[in-house]
Protein backbone atom coordinates (compact mmCIF):
# COMPACT_ATOMS: atom_id res chain seq x y z
CA UNK A 1 0.00 0.00 0.00
CA UNK A 2 1.58 3.41 -1.02
CA UNK A 3 0.61 6.80 0.41
CA UNK A 4 1.57 9.79 -0.78
CA UNK A 5 4.26 12.20 0.89
CA UNK A 6 3.16 15.03 2.22
CA UNK A 7 4.05 18.62 2.72
CA UNK A 8 4.53 20.72 5.86
CA UNK A 9 5.92 23.47 8.15
CA UNK A 10 7.53 23.03 10.87
CA UNK A 11 9.11 25.67 13.43
CA UNK A 12 11.89 24.74 16.97
CA UNK A 13 12.18 26.91 19.76
CA UNK A 14 15.33 26.66 22.24
CA UNK A 15 13.64 27.01 25.79
CA UNK A 16 15.66 30.71 26.51
CA UNK A 17 14.11 31.84 23.28
CA UNK A 18 10.38 31.09 24.38
CA UNK A 19 8.59 33.36 26.36
CA UNK A 20 8.21 31.45 29.41
CA UNK A 21 11.55 28.85 29.43
CA UNK A 22 9.43 25.93 27.52
CA UNK A 23 11.01 24.03 24.80
CA UNK A 24 8.82 23.90 21.50
CA UNK A 25 8.79 22.16 18.39
CA UNK A 26 5.84 22.05 16.29
CA UNK A 27 4.27 21.30 12.31
CA UNK A 28 1.33 21.74 10.04
CA UNK A 29 0.85 18.32 8.28
CA UNK A 30 -0.85 18.84 4.89
CA UNK A 31 -2.31 15.92 2.64
CA UNK A 32 -1.54 16.51 -1.07
CA UNK A 33 -5.08 14.87 -1.85
CA UNK A 34 -6.74 18.12 0.97
CA UNK A 35 -8.26 14.57 2.66
CA UNK A 36 -6.10 12.35 4.91
CA UNK A 37 -8.28 12.28 8.11
CA UNK A 38 -6.18 12.21 11.36
CA UNK A 39 -6.66 11.29 14.92
CA UNK A 40 -5.45 12.20 18.49
CA UNK A 41 -4.67 8.84 20.21
CA UNK A 42 -2.98 8.18 23.26
CA UNK A 43 -0.84 3.86 23.03
CA UNK A 44 -0.25 2.80 26.72
CA UNK A 45 2.99 1.56 28.00
CA UNK A 46 3.86 -2.48 26.48
CA UNK A 47 6.71 -4.86 26.59
CA UNK A 48 7.78 -4.84 22.20
CA UNK A 49 9.80 -8.18 22.91
CA UNK A 50 9.15 -10.40 20.18
CA UNK A 51 7.10 -7.89 18.31
CA UNK A 52 7.57 -8.23 14.13
CA UNK A 53 6.64 -4.35 13.12
CA UNK A 54 6.20 -4.53 9.49
CA UNK A 55 5.15 -1.02 7.84
CA UNK A 56 1.91 -1.28 5.74
CA UNK A 57 3.01 1.13 3.40
CA UNK A 58 6.93 -0.41 2.14
CA UNK A 59 7.24 -3.74 3.86
CA UNK A 60 9.99 -2.51 5.80
CA UNK A 61 10.28 -5.59 8.77
CA UNK A 62 12.01 -4.54 11.62
CA UNK A 63 12.15 -7.07 15.00
CA UNK A 64 11.29 -4.84 18.57
CA UNK A 65 12.35 -5.72 21.91
CA UNK A 66 12.54 -4.37 25.30
CA UNK A 67 9.99 -2.32 26.84
CA UNK A 68 8.33 0.83 25.51
CA UNK A 69 6.62 3.60 27.38
CA UNK A 70 3.29 5.57 27.00
CA UNK A 71 2.67 7.95 24.44
CA UNK A 72 0.27 10.23 22.57
CA UNK A 73 0.29 10.55 18.52
CA UNK A 74 -1.54 11.80 15.92
CA UNK A 75 -2.30 9.18 13.64
CA UNK A 76 -3.58 9.33 10.02
CA UNK A 77 -5.82 6.09 8.87
CA UNK A 78 -8.07 5.63 12.30
CA UNK A 79 -11.28 4.61 10.01
CA UNK A 80 -12.93 2.70 12.65
CA UNK A 81 -15.12 3.89 15.61
CA UNK A 82 -12.86 0.76 18.13
CA UNK A 83 -9.36 3.53 17.27
CA UNK A 84 -8.51 0.39 14.75
CA UNK A 85 -5.85 1.36 12.63
CA UNK A 86 -6.73 -0.07 9.37
CA UNK A 87 -4.27 1.67 6.97
CA UNK A 88 -1.63 1.15 8.73
CA UNK A 89 0.38 2.69 11.55
CA UNK A 90 1.32 6.56 10.67
CA UNK A 91 1.65 8.05 13.98
CA UNK A 92 3.20 11.85 13.01
CA UNK A 93 3.37 13.70 16.25
CA UNK A 94 3.40 13.08 20.14
CA UNK A 95 4.64 13.20 23.19
CA UNK A 96 5.62 10.07 25.79
CA UNK A 97 5.69 9.55 29.04
CA UNK A 98 9.05 10.98 29.45
CA UNK A 99 8.15 14.35 28.27
CA UNK A 100 10.11 13.62 25.25
CA UNK A 101 8.11 14.61 21.91
CA UNK A 102 8.74 14.09 18.58
CA UNK A 103 7.36 15.45 15.22
CA UNK A 104 8.19 12.98 12.27
CA UNK A 105 8.17 14.15 9.43
CA UNK A 106 9.44 17.30 7.18
CA UNK A 107 9.49 16.09 3.79
CA UNK A 108 12.36 17.00 1.98
CA UNK A 109 13.90 16.79 -0.93
CA UNK A 110 17.64 15.84 -1.82
CA UNK A 111 19.69 16.19 -5.34
CA UNK A 112 19.95 14.00 -8.19
CA UNK A 113 23.79 13.54 -7.96
CA UNK A 114 23.64 12.53 -4.57
CA UNK A 115 20.85 9.85 -4.76
CA UNK A 116 23.06 8.73 -7.67
CA UNK A 117 25.80 7.61 -5.55
CA UNK A 118 23.08 6.55 -2.16
CA UNK A 119 19.91 5.59 -3.89
CA UNK A 120 16.59 5.76 -1.23
CA UNK A 121 15.91 2.33 -0.38
CA UNK A 122 12.01 1.20 -1.34
CA UNK A 123 11.67 -0.55 1.87
CA UNK A 124 13.70 1.57 4.51
CA UNK A 125 12.52 3.40 7.54
CA UNK A 126 10.15 5.75 6.49
CA UNK A 127 7.44 8.87 7.92
CA UNK A 128 4.85 6.06 8.61
CA UNK A 129 7.31 3.69 11.00
CA UNK A 130 9.55 6.46 12.29
CA UNK A 131 7.41 7.49 15.66
CA UNK A 132 6.49 3.92 16.39
CA UNK A 133 9.90 2.68 15.85
CA UNK A 134 11.25 5.53 18.03
CA UNK A 135 9.15 7.38 20.48
CA UNK A 136 8.27 4.53 22.70
CA UNK A 137 11.62 3.65 23.35
CA UNK A 138 13.46 7.09 24.40
CA UNK A 139 14.04 9.18 27.00
CA UNK A 140 15.70 12.50 25.98
CA UNK A 141 15.70 13.88 22.42
CA UNK A 142 19.41 13.07 22.54
CA UNK A 143 18.23 9.27 22.98
CA UNK A 144 15.39 10.05 19.89
CA UNK A 145 18.14 11.31 17.51
CA UNK A 146 20.36 8.64 18.23
CA UNK A 147 18.08 5.79 18.02
CA UNK A 148 16.14 6.94 14.68
CA UNK A 149 20.08 7.74 13.17
CA UNK A 150 20.54 3.91 13.81
CA UNK A 151 17.45 2.87 12.27
CA UNK A 152 18.29 4.81 9.17
CA UNK A 153 22.27 3.19 9.36
CA UNK A 154 21.01 -0.11 9.51
CA UNK A 155 17.87 -0.39 7.18
CA UNK A 156 17.73 2.87 4.92
CA UNK A 157 15.09 5.38 4.31
CA UNK A 158 13.20 6.24 1.19
CA UNK A 159 11.78 9.23 1.71
CA UNK A 160 14.76 12.60 2.16
CA UNK A 161 13.13 13.79 5.65
CA UNK A 162 13.81 16.29 8.53
CA UNK A 163 12.47 14.94 12.12
CA UNK A 164 12.30 17.65 15.31
CA UNK A 165 13.24 15.92 18.58
CA UNK A 166 12.63 17.91 22.32
CA UNK A 167 13.08 17.37 26.09
CA UNK A 168 12.58 20.09 28.32
CA UNK A 169 16.33 21.09 27.78
CA UNK A 170 17.40 20.45 24.59
CA UNK A 171 16.00 20.74 21.23
CA UNK A 172 17.02 18.62 18.32
CA UNK A 173 16.45 18.60 14.48
CA UNK A 174 17.63 15.45 12.28
CA UNK A 175 17.72 15.22 8.40
CA UNK A 176 18.16 12.66 6.25
CA UNK A 177 19.56 12.46 2.49
CA UNK A 178 20.33 9.86 0.17
CA UNK A 179 19.51 6.46 1.79
CA UNK A 180 21.87 5.90 4.62
CA UNK A 181 22.82 9.63 5.31
CA UNK A 182 22.08 11.97 8.32
CA UNK A 183 23.15 14.66 10.44
CA UNK A 184 21.48 16.45 13.49
CA UNK A 185 21.99 19.65 15.34
CA UNK A 186 20.72 21.05 18.80
CA UNK A 187 19.07 24.33 17.98
CA UNK A 188 20.44 26.49 20.37
CA UNK A 189 18.71 27.44 23.68
CA UNK A 190 18.14 31.23 22.43
CA UNK A 191 17.82 30.89 19.18
CA UNK A 192 14.34 29.46 16.94
CA UNK A 193 14.39 27.48 13.17
CA UNK A 194 12.16 27.30 10.43
CA UNK A 195 11.69 24.17 8.53
CA UNK A 196 9.42 24.08 5.33
CA UNK A 197 9.97 21.29 2.79
CA UNK A 198 13.69 21.86 2.11
CA UNK A 199 17.16 21.13 3.85
CA UNK A 200 18.04 23.16 6.21
CA UNK A 201 20.92 22.62 8.48
CA UNK A 202 24.11 24.22 7.08
CA UNK A 203 27.71 24.11 8.95
CA UNK A 204 28.31 20.70 10.48
CA UNK A 205 31.14 20.86 13.07
CA UNK A 206 32.06 17.16 13.54
CA UNK A 207 34.36 17.88 16.36
CA UNK A 208 31.07 19.69 18.59
CA UNK A 209 29.19 16.37 20.05
CA UNK A 210 27.48 18.73 22.29
CA UNK A 211 25.60 20.14 19.42
CA UNK A 212 25.85 17.77 16.19
CA UNK A 213 25.70 14.64 15.50
CA UNK A 214 25.63 12.61 12.37
CA UNK A 215 26.29 9.13 10.46
CA UNK A 216 29.49 7.69 10.79
CA UNK A 217 30.46 7.54 7.37
CA UNK A 218 29.09 10.25 6.22
CA UNK A 219 32.50 12.57 5.78
CA UNK A 220 34.06 9.38 4.12
CA UNK A 221 30.99 9.32 1.43
CA UNK A 222 31.24 13.12 1.09
CA UNK A 223 35.30 12.77 0.38
CA UNK A 224 35.04 9.43 -2.22
CA UNK A 225 32.18 10.76 -4.44
CA UNK A 226 33.55 14.12 -4.40
CA UNK A 227 30.37 15.83 -3.44
CA UNK A 228 31.71 18.94 -1.64
CA UNK A 229 31.32 22.23 -4.05
CA UNK A 230 33.03 24.29 -1.03
CA UNK A 231 36.23 22.23 0.42
CA UNK A 232 36.96 23.15 3.65
CA UNK A 233 33.98 23.75 5.10
CA UNK A 234 31.18 20.71 5.37
CA UNK A 235 27.57 22.97 4.65
CA UNK A 236 25.03 19.92 4.29
CA UNK A 237 22.26 21.79 2.90
CA UNK A 238 24.79 22.77 0.10
CA UNK A 239 26.54 19.53 -0.57
CA UNK A 240 22.83 17.31 -0.54
CA UNK A 241 19.95 19.71 -1.54
CA UNK A 242 18.48 20.36 -4.41
CA UNK A 243 18.38 24.43 -4.01
CA UNK A 244 16.59 24.96 -7.54
CA UNK A 245 13.72 27.23 -8.62
CA UNK A 246 10.71 25.16 -6.73
CA UNK A 247 12.25 25.52 -3.97
CA UNK A 248 12.94 29.19 -4.06
CA UNK A 249 9.19 29.85 -4.68
CA UNK A 250 7.78 26.71 -2.79
CA UNK A 251 10.05 26.39 0.57
CA UNK A 252 11.96 29.67 0.90
CA UNK A 253 9.53 32.18 1.14
CA UNK A 254 7.94 29.90 4.55
CA UNK A 255 11.56 30.95 5.96
CA UNK A 256 11.44 34.02 4.91
CA UNK A 257 7.78 35.25 6.23
CA UNK A 258 8.60 33.10 9.96
CA UNK A 259 11.76 35.33 10.19
CA UNK A 260 10.11 38.33 9.08
CA UNK A 261 7.78 37.82 12.11
CA UNK A 262 10.66 37.04 14.49
CA UNK A 263 13.07 39.43 13.03
CA UNK A 264 11.41 42.20 11.74
CA UNK A 265 14.67 44.38 11.29
CA UNK A 266 16.52 41.68 9.36
CA UNK A 267 15.77 42.35 5.08
CA UNK A 268 15.66 39.47 3.06
CA UNK A 269 14.02 37.89 -0.24
CA UNK A 270 11.74 35.70 0.03
CA UNK A 271 13.80 33.52 -2.63
CA UNK A 272 17.00 33.81 -1.07
CA UNK A 273 18.22 30.33 -1.38
CA UNK A 274 20.79 31.15 1.86
CA UNK A 275 18.99 32.10 4.44
CA UNK A 276 20.15 31.03 8.13
CA UNK A 277 18.20 27.94 9.50
CA UNK A 278 19.14 29.04 13.17
CA UNK A 279 18.10 32.44 14.10
CA UNK A 280 17.99 34.43 17.53
CA UNK A 281 14.32 36.45 17.75
CA UNK A 282 14.24 40.29 18.72
CA UNK A 283 11.70 39.34 21.41
CA UNK A 284 10.31 36.16 23.35
CA UNK A 285 8.62 33.55 21.30
CA UNK A 286 4.94 32.06 22.76
CA UNK A 287 2.90 29.65 22.26
CA UNK A 288 0.40 32.20 20.24
CA UNK A 289 3.04 33.30 17.82
CA UNK A 290 3.89 29.21 16.71
CA UNK A 291 0.00 29.61 16.54
CA UNK A 292 0.08 32.84 14.11
CA UNK A 293 2.81 31.52 12.02
CA UNK A 294 1.41 27.83 11.18
CA UNK A 295 -1.77 29.61 10.36
CA UNK A 296 -0.58 32.42 8.20
CA UNK A 297 -0.51 32.93 4.68
CA UNK A 298 1.88 35.65 4.40
CA UNK A 299 -0.37 38.04 6.38
CA UNK A 300 -0.07 42.03 5.83
CA UNK A 301 2.33 41.39 2.44
CA UNK A 302 1.82 41.40 -1.03
CA UNK A 303 1.57 37.68 -1.43
CA UNK A 304 -1.66 36.78 1.14
CA UNK A 305 -3.48 34.86 -1.35
CA UNK A 306 -6.23 35.77 0.56
CA UNK A 307 -5.66 39.67 -0.84
CA UNK A 308 -6.30 40.63 3.32
CA UNK A 309 -5.05 43.89 4.18
CA UNK A 310 -2.37 43.92 1.20
CA UNK A 311 -2.27 45.89 -2.18
CA UNK A 312 -0.53 42.64 -3.71
CA UNK A 313 -1.13 42.33 -7.66
CA UNK A 314 -3.03 38.77 -8.55
CA UNK A 315 0.03 37.92 -9.74
CA UNK A 316 1.69 38.31 -5.93
CA UNK A 317 -0.77 36.96 -4.60
CA UNK A 318 -0.54 33.82 -6.31
CA UNK A 319 3.37 33.59 -6.23
CA UNK A 320 4.72 31.60 -3.07
CA UNK A 321 3.26 28.29 -1.44
CA UNK A 322 1.81 29.66 1.84
CA UNK A 323 1.78 28.14 5.20
CA UNK A 324 -1.79 27.94 5.39
CA UNK A 325 -3.90 25.86 2.52
CA UNK A 326 -6.55 23.76 1.50
CA UNK A 327 -4.28 21.02 1.87
CA UNK A 328 -4.05 21.47 5.64
CA UNK A 329 -4.91 18.53 7.92
CA UNK A 330 -3.67 18.96 11.45
CA UNK A 331 -0.78 20.77 13.31
CA UNK A 332 1.09 20.37 16.90
CA UNK A 333 2.73 22.21 18.94
CA UNK A 334 4.32 20.16 21.41
CA UNK A 335 5.25 21.90 24.64
CA UNK A 336 7.39 21.14 27.19
CA UNK A 337 6.85 23.55 30.31
CA UNK A 338 9.80 24.26 32.75
CA UNK A 339 8.17 25.90 35.21
CA UNK A 340 5.83 23.35 36.44
CA UNK A 341 6.09 19.45 37.72
CA UNK A 342 6.98 17.13 34.87
CA UNK A 343 4.09 15.54 35.49
CA UNK A 344 2.11 17.87 34.39
CA UNK A 345 4.75 20.05 32.10
CA UNK A 346 3.86 18.26 28.57
CA UNK A 347 1.31 19.82 26.65
CA UNK A 348 0.28 18.54 22.98
CA UNK A 349 -1.67 21.70 21.37
CA UNK A 350 -3.63 20.62 18.07
CA UNK A 351 -5.41 21.99 15.39
CA UNK A 352 -7.85 20.03 12.82
CA UNK A 353 -8.57 21.62 9.30
CA UNK A 354 -7.65 24.89 7.69
CA UNK A 355 -5.45 26.37 9.99
CA UNK A 356 -6.41 29.72 9.57
CA UNK A 357 -10.40 28.82 10.55
CA UNK A 358 -9.94 26.42 13.68
CA UNK A 359 -8.53 26.71 16.70
CA UNK A 360 -5.68 25.04 18.78
CA UNK A 361 -6.79 23.13 21.77
CA UNK A 362 -4.09 22.47 24.66
CA UNK A 363 -4.17 18.59 25.38
CA UNK A 364 -1.94 17.45 28.47
CA UNK A 365 -0.57 14.34 27.71
CA UNK A 366 0.20 12.44 30.86
CA UNK A 367 -3.37 10.30 30.11
CA UNK A 368 -4.69 7.31 29.81
CA UNK A 369 -7.75 8.55 27.23
CA UNK A 370 -8.04 11.24 24.42
CA UNK A 371 -11.92 12.91 23.69
CA UNK A 372 -13.77 10.67 21.77
CA UNK A 373 -14.84 13.12 18.86
CA UNK A 374 -10.57 13.77 18.37
CA UNK A 375 -9.98 9.95 18.82
CA UNK A 376 -12.30 9.13 15.73
CA UNK A 377 -11.86 10.05 12.13
CA UNK A 378 -13.46 7.58 9.60
CA UNK A 379 -13.17 7.87 5.60
CA UNK A 380 -16.37 9.21 5.47
CA UNK A 381 -17.38 12.67 6.80
CA UNK A 382 -18.84 12.47 10.27
CA UNK A 383 -18.61 16.55 11.77
CA UNK A 384 -20.97 15.41 14.25
CA UNK A 385 -18.62 12.70 16.02
CA UNK A 386 -15.48 13.84 14.31
CA UNK A 387 -13.34 16.95 15.15
CA UNK A 388 -11.65 16.32 11.95
CA UNK A 389 -14.41 16.18 9.65
CA UNK A 390 -16.58 19.32 11.94
CA UNK A 391 -13.27 21.45 11.03
CA UNK A 392 -12.91 20.36 7.55
CA UNK A 393 -16.95 20.97 7.06
CA UNK A 394 -15.89 24.76 8.53
CA UNK A 395 -12.96 25.04 5.68
CA UNK A 396 -15.66 24.14 3.00
CA UNK A 397 -18.33 26.53 3.99
CA UNK A 398 -15.71 29.41 5.10
CA UNK A 399 -13.34 29.47 2.24
CA UNK A 400 -15.54 30.46 -0.99
CA UNK A 401 -16.88 33.40 1.26
CA UNK A 402 -13.51 34.37 3.16
CA UNK A 403 -14.14 37.75 3.24
CA UNK A 404 -17.71 37.45 4.46
CA UNK A 405 -17.11 35.31 7.33
CA UNK A 406 -13.44 35.95 8.51
CA UNK A 407 -14.20 38.42 10.88
CA UNK A 408 -16.67 36.14 12.68
CA UNK A 409 -14.14 33.75 12.37
CA UNK A 410 -11.31 34.95 13.98
CA UNK A 411 -13.26 36.28 16.76
CA UNK A 412 -14.25 33.01 17.49
CA UNK A 413 -10.62 32.06 17.54
CA UNK A 414 -9.60 34.73 19.46
CA UNK A 415 -11.73 33.33 22.26
CA UNK A 416 -11.01 30.41 21.72
CA UNK A 417 -7.33 31.02 22.37
CA UNK A 418 -8.53 33.29 25.48
CA UNK A 419 -10.41 29.71 27.14
CA UNK A 420 -7.26 27.60 26.00
CA UNK A 421 -4.77 29.78 28.38
CA UNK A 422 -7.82 30.21 30.98
CA UNK A 423 -7.71 26.20 30.72
CA UNK A 424 -4.12 25.76 30.68
CA UNK A 425 -3.62 27.96 33.70
CA UNK A 426 -6.89 26.22 35.76
CA UNK A 427 -5.45 22.93 34.85
CA UNK A 428 -2.48 23.62 36.25
CA UNK A 429 -3.19 24.61 39.73
CA UNK A 430 -5.97 22.04 40.00
CA UNK A 431 -2.74 19.38 39.13
CA UNK A 432 -0.78 20.69 41.77
CA UNK A 433 -2.00 18.49 44.85
CA UNK A 434 -2.37 15.50 42.80
CA UNK A 435 0.01 12.80 41.65
CA UNK A 436 0.05 8.90 40.37
CA UNK A 437 -2.80 7.69 38.61
CA UNK A 438 -5.30 10.35 40.38
CA UNK A 439 -3.84 12.52 38.54
CA UNK A 440 -3.64 10.90 35.35
CA UNK A 441 -7.79 10.74 35.67
CA UNK A 442 -7.93 14.23 36.18
CA UNK A 443 -5.93 15.04 33.18
CA UNK A 444 -7.77 13.26 31.16
CA UNK A 445 -11.13 14.27 32.47
CA UNK A 446 -9.84 18.14 32.17
CA UNK A 447 -8.79 17.70 28.22
CA UNK A 448 -12.74 16.47 28.16
CA UNK A 449 -13.66 19.51 29.23
CA UNK A 450 -11.57 21.42 27.12
CA UNK A 451 -11.94 19.21 23.90
CA UNK A 452 -16.18 19.48 24.53
CA UNK A 453 -15.94 23.67 24.86
CA UNK A 454 -14.47 24.25 22.09
CA UNK A 455 -16.64 21.96 20.07
CA UNK A 456 -19.75 23.33 21.28
CA UNK A 457 -18.07 27.09 20.13
CA UNK A 458 -17.30 25.70 16.35
CA UNK A 459 -21.00 23.93 16.40
CA UNK A 460 -22.17 27.19 16.84
CA UNK A 461 -20.38 28.89 14.78
CA UNK A 462 -20.87 26.42 12.15
CA UNK A 463 -24.50 27.15 12.48
CA UNK A 464 -23.90 30.62 11.97
CA UNK A 465 -22.16 30.23 8.70
CA UNK A 466 -24.19 27.85 6.83
CA UNK A 467 -27.40 30.54 8.01
CA UNK A 468 -25.59 33.23 6.63
CA UNK A 469 -24.43 31.48 3.33
CA UNK A 470 -28.14 30.36 2.90
CA UNK A 471 -29.63 33.80 2.78
CA UNK A 472 -26.69 35.21 1.04
CA UNK A 473 -27.08 32.46 -1.65
CA UNK A 474 -27.42 33.67 -5.61
CA UNK A 475 -30.28 31.70 -6.39
CA UNK A 476 -32.72 34.14 -4.74
CA UNK A 477 -35.82 35.46 -6.96
CA UNK A 478 -38.76 37.43 -5.00
CA UNK A 479 -42.51 37.23 -6.36
CA UNK A 480 -43.21 40.65 -5.97
CA UNK A 481 -46.31 42.49 -4.25
CA UNK A 482 -48.90 42.11 -7.20
CA UNK A 483 -48.62 38.08 -7.55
Amino acid sequence: MEKKATSCTAILVGKNASIDGSTIIARDEDGYDGINPITFRVFPAKDYTGEHYVSSYNGLAVDLSGKGCRFTATPAGVDKKDGTLESGRWDEQGINEYNVAMSSTETETTNPRVLGHDPLVKNGVNEDSMLYLVLPFIRSAREGVQRLGSLIEKYGTGETNGIAFSDKDEVWYLETAGGHQWVAQRIPDDAYAIAPNNMCIQEIDFDDSDNFMYAPGIQEFVKKYHLNPYPGKFNFRKIFATEDEADAYYNTPRTWYGQKLFNPSIEQEPTSQDMPFIRRPEKKIAVEDVEFFLSSHYNQTPYDPMGTYSSGTPDEMKRFRSIALDRNQSSCILQIRNDVPAEYAAIQWINFGFHSYSPYVPFFTNVNDTPANYAYAPEEAEPEKSAYWMYKLLEVIVEPRYHEFINEVNAFRDQCQSYAVSRVDAITAGAAHKSGQELINFLTAENEISANHTTTSARKLLNSSIHQALLNSKFQFERGDNL
